[in-house]
C-alpha cells in the first residue's frame, strides 16, 4: 500500500542536519583521529583466561612493570576472559609471550591460559592500512562508474554524495566513541557502501520511471511519489537486516561487536541518506523529463 508522506517538506531540515553531522564527523576524524586497532598499529594481541575473576586494572598494572609500551586491557566474553593489546614495542622478542605469562601468573596468583596470541609487525600493519584505504576508494569509484552508466550524471553525483555521507558519519561516530578500527570494521564499511548504494538505486530507478511516466509534474512531486512507493520495501529490508545485526551484536561476542555495530550504523544512516540526501540532489539540479530526453539524444544518433 502506497503511503502519502510529504518527504520533500523535510528535505531542507534533513539536509541542514546532515551537513552539521558530516562537518562534525570530519572535525573529529581530523583532530581526534581514529582509534586504530592492532591490525593497523602493529603489536601483540593476547586473549587471556584466568581461573578466577580479576580486575582489568590489576592486569594492566602488572604489565606496566615490563615496559611494553601502550597497554590496553578489557573484559572479553565470559567472566575471567580478558583481551590484552600491547602496541609496537617488543613485537620481535621471541620470549615476550612466556615472559608476560610468567609475570601475570606471579603477580596475580592465578592460573593464566593464553587462548589466542597474534603478532602484527609495523610494516605489515602499514600495508594493511594502505590496502584498506585503497579498497574503500576503489569501491566508491566502482559505484560511481556504475551509476554514471546506469543513470544520468545528476544521479551519479547524488549517489556518491550519499555514499561519502554514510562512510564519513559512520567513521565520525567511531571517532567520537573512540571505538577500535580494525579489518572487520573496514569490511563493514565496504558492506555499508554496497547496502547504501542498493537502497539509493531502488529509489533512483523508481524516480526515473516516474519521470518518464508523469512528464508534467515537478521533480519534487516525482521524488515524493517515488519514495512513498518504495517505502514499504525500504522499511522491510532495513528492519529484517537490523534484526539480524542486533542479534549478532548481542550474542556474537566481543569479536563481532565492532563489526555488527558499524553495520547497524550503516543500515540506519544508509536508509536515511537514500531518502534525505540522494533524492534532494535531483531537486537541486532540477532534473526533469527533459533532462532524460537530452541524455538519450546524446547517446542515440
Amino acid at each position: 500500500m502506497i503511503k502519502n508522506i510529504n518527504f520533500v517538506s523535510k528535505f531542507k531540515k534533513a539536509n541542514i542536519f546532515s551537513l552539521i553531522i558530516f562537518i562534525l564527523s570530519l572535525i573529529f576524524i581530523s583532530f581526534k583521529g581514529l582509534n586504530y586497532g592492532i591490525d593497523f598499529k602493529g603489536g601483540t594481541l593476547i586473549e587471556l583466561r584466568t581461573d578466577t575473576s580479576i580486575n582489568a586494572s590489576a592486569i594492566r598494572d602488572s604489565l606496566k612493570s615490563m615496559n611494553l609500551g601502550d597497554i590496553n586491557v578489557k573484559k572479553f566474553g565470559k567472566e575471567g576472559d580478558y583481551l590484552i593489546k600491547v602496541e609496537q614495542k617488543n613485537t620481535n622478542n621471541s620470549n615476550l609471550i612466556p615472559e608476560i605469562k610468567k609475570t601475570l601468573a606471579d603477580n596475580l596468583n592465578a592460573d593464566v591460559d593464553f587462548r589466542r596470541v597474534e603478532n602484527v609487525g609495523p610494516k605489515v600493519s602499514s600495508e594493511l592500512l594502505e590496502s584498506s584505504i585503497i579498497a574503500i576508494s576503489l569501491a566508491l569509484a566502482a559505484m560511481l562508474f556504475y551509476i554514471w552508466i546506469r543513470f544520468e550524471w545528476q544521479f551519479s553525483i547524488g549517489s556518491i554524495i550519499a555514499l561519502f555521507h554514510d562512510v564519513i558519519i559512520t567513521l565520525g561516530i567511531f571517532s567520537v566513541l573512540s571505538l577500535e578500527i580494525n579489518l572487520s570494521i573496514i569490511a563493514a564499511v565496504l558492506t555499508i557502501v554496497g547496502y547504501s548504494m542498493n537502497d539509493t538505486v531502488v529509489i533512483y530507478d523508481r524516480i526515473r520511471e516516474n519521470l518518464l511516466k508523469y512528464t508534467k509534474i515537478s521533480i519534487s512531486d516525482v521524488s515524493n511519489l517515488s519514495i512513498n512507493e518504495t517505502l514499504s520495501r525500504t522499511i522491510i529490508t532495513s528492519i529484517t537486516t537490523l534484526l539480524a545485526l542486533v542479534s549478532i551484536y548481542i550474542l556474537g561476542g566481543e569479536i563481532l561487536r565492532g563489526f555488527s555495530f558499524a553495520m547497524i550504523l550503516g543500515v540506519i544512516i544508509g536508509t536515511y541518506s537514500s531518502m534525505f540526501v540522494a533524492s534532494p540532489i535531483l531537486k537541486f539540479f532540477k532534473v526533469s523529463y527533459k533532462t532524460l530526453e537530452k541524455e538519450e539524444e546524446k547517446i542515440l544518433p
